[in-house]
Order: structure tokens, then C-alpha cells, then sequence
């Protein structure tokens, strides 16, 4: 348990959490969406610093990043809790765990240790993930000011519910992130995953301005986000904030608490890829369809492939110093 830096005092001993767009205000003894944020008599304390339950070795692939540092391991860490409530959480278990348990697991790992870790097991990137970075601000913020030190690069694989402050605050040690915009309805974001839109669409524009590398994903879930129109809508938006933000369209399986739909079928996927190219995309790629050639990287150039994938592997890579191995072209990514 640590005290939390991004709050304010009210009045009585309440307390505003500052950390995600949900600005919970806490009274004593209260916790956050979260569950993992407690007010402790007028100070907002973290329950979950230190206290990692998942710790792995990842391919960037995996989490999609496909323009950073392609091919690099990263030291992928998470703690319990989440500010949302996504129906189809494929990672439930850990995410929800504070609203289904009174207890907060979690092996102690402080930051310094999580960085050695990394160096052990030749890691080049620290990634913030599985769970909602949000929920673990702390923890994430002072260990990847310890990893830039060592002359490391930091993601966040976020549902971008965070607060203006809690951007402001990583700005000088985040290098990327990979947001879910998991539809372009506010509705949708609060039946089904208990948020906001506009929120999210605020972080992907934030971090941008910040310089930070964005990419984003939106799982294609049946009958809920794969209208054309939506799709049109959410491509639109990518694209008017960045053409060269690459957009990853992923194939849904049923989860957690939405078993009664089916897996998406392949060919939406594609017209969804599709219309993101329309909307002016420059970099749109299929998720979870191995061996699909939407997976690969292409020159906007000269059309050529670039970087060949297979699921979460690199088979072939024709990108030298950030440029096309062909024509010579500069690349939009983090190439070093």
C-alpha cells in the first residue's frame, strides 16, 4: 500500500481520485471503480503498489504494437483491478477480481526489482498491460522512470480511461501505447463496459500531441460494433487524428460474460479493414487471424511488403534504420 499521487481533498476527509476519467470522490473507507483506491482518512492510498500478479515475457507483437520496435521482448506487467466493466474481459480473473474478493493478491515486486527483471531476461520494453494501467498508475509511473534510466522504452496496453493528469504525468517516460476504442457509441460504452466514449477518444488525441507512438485496436464483436457505419466512424476519427496511427481490427471470441455471440467471421474483419483503408488508413492489420496477409506490413510507397508476421512472430523484415528496404521511404514508427 502506497499514498497515491493524483488526488485532491474535499471537504469532511473525502477525497477526488484523480487517476482515470471516472474522478471517483471517495469518502473514508471508500474505494474506487477500481476497487484497488481507498480513501484512508482524507489520503487516497494505491492497494495494489508493488503487488504484481502477472509478470511475462511477450513478444510487442502480442500486445498489438506492430510499429514498435518489431520483434522486441517485453517485460509485460499487471496488478488486479480495472476501470471498466467489459463484458467480454478476455483477463476477468485478475480485472475483476476486487469486486468478486475481499483480499488484494499479488506477489511484492517493487519497481527497481521489475527493471532488473526485464534486464535478466533481455527485455527492452517495459508494457503495462493485461489489466488497466490506470488502476496501477503508481507503480507504472515510478517504474518506468527507473527503466528510462536504464535506457528503456515504456507502453501502456490501455482502454484509454485515464485523466488528463494521469497523461501528463507519464509524458516523459511513456514511449507507446495501444488503445482499445472499443466502439464509437456512448451507449455501447455504458451498457456494455460501464465507461465513456469521449474520454477515450480525448486520450488517443492527447497522446498524440505528447509525441507519444499510438496505435489502436477495436475488437469486432457481432451485432454490438460492426455496422459499417460505426466502423466508418471510428476509421474516421483514427484518420482525421493521424493517418499513420495504425488501426487493428481483431476477431472476437466469446467471453466472460458474453458467451452468446459468436466469433467473428473472417470476412468482417476484412470489410472492416477495408473501410479503414477508405477512411485513408495507412496501416490497418487483422488481429487474431494468423496467417491472414492483413497481419503484414506494407510500404505506403512503393507497396511492397515491409515486415512479414505470422500471429505474434516476424518470419521476414525489410525495414532498415526506420526506412522501406526497397524504395527507401521513411516509416512512421519506433524503429530504434
Amino acid at each position: 500500500m502506497k499514498k497515491a499521487s493524483l488526488f485532491r481533498s474535499l471537504e469532511e476527509r473525502a477525497v477526488q481520485c484523480l487517476t482515470c476519467a471516472h474522478h471517483c470522490r471517495l469518502k473514508p473507507g471508500q474505494r474506487g471503480v477500481c476497487g484497488v483506491r481507498e480513501n484512508r482518512e482524507g489520503d487516497l492510498y494505491s492497494l495494489v503498489y508493488g503487488r504484481a500478479v502477472a509478470l511475462h515475457a511477450d513478444p510487442i507483437e502480442k500486445k498489438p504494437l506492430y510499429h514498435f520496435l518489431p520483434g522486441a521482448s517485453a517485460l509485460s506487467l499487471a496488478t488486479v483491478g480495472c476501470n471498466m466493466t467489459c463484458m467480454n474481459c478476455q483477463n476477468s480473473d485478475i480485472s475483476q477480481w476486487p469486486r468478486n474478493h475481499p483480499d488484494i493478491p499479488g506477489e511484492w515486486i517493487p519497481p527497481d526489482r521489475v527493471v532488473s527483471m526485464a534486464e535478466e531476461r533481455d527485455c527492452r520494453i517495459l508494457a503495462f498491460t493485461y489489466t488497466e494501467p490506470a488502476v496501477f498508475w503508481d507503480y507504472a509511473h515510478d517504474t518506468s522512470v527507473l527503466s528510462v534510466r536504464r535506457g528503456m522504452k515504456n507502453v501502456f496496453v490501455t482502454n484509454g480511461y485515464l485523466s488528463v493528469e494521469a497523461i501528463d504525468g507519464m509524458a516523459s517516460c511513456l514511449h507507446g501505447a495501444n488503445v482499445d476504442l472499443k466502439s464509437f457509441s456512448d451507449k455501447t460504452y455504458r451498457q456494455f463496459f460501464g465507461a465513456r466514449l469521449k474520454p477515450v477518444l480525448r486520450t488517443i488525441q492527447a497522446l498524440k500531441k505528447l509525441d507519444i507512438w499510438v496505435e489502436v485496436t477495436t475488437l469486432l464483436i457481432p451485432g454490438l460494433n460492426d455496422s459499417d457505419e460505426e466502423l466508418r466512424e471510428i476509421a474516421r476519427f483514427i484518420s482525421e487524428t493521424d493517418v499513420n496511427i495504425p488501426w487493428h481490427v481483431s476477431r472476437f471470441c466469446p467471453a466472460y460474460r458474453m458467451l452468446d455471440r459468436p466469433p467473428t467471421r473472417f470476412e468482417s474483419i476484412h470489410r472492416a479493414c477495408g473501410l479503414g483503408r477508405e477512411a485513408g488508413l495507412r496501416f490497418v492489420y487483422a488481429g487474431n487471424i494468423p496467417g491472414d496477409e492483413r497481419e503484414n506490413t506494407r510500404c505506403p510507397s512503393c507497396r511492397k511488403t515491409v515486415v512479414r508476421r505470422r500471429g505474434y512472430q516476424i518470419t521476414d523484415s525489410r525495414i532498415k534504420e526506420g526506412r522501406c528496404g526497397f524504395c527507401g521511404a521513411a516509416l512512421p514508427g519506433v524503429w530504434s
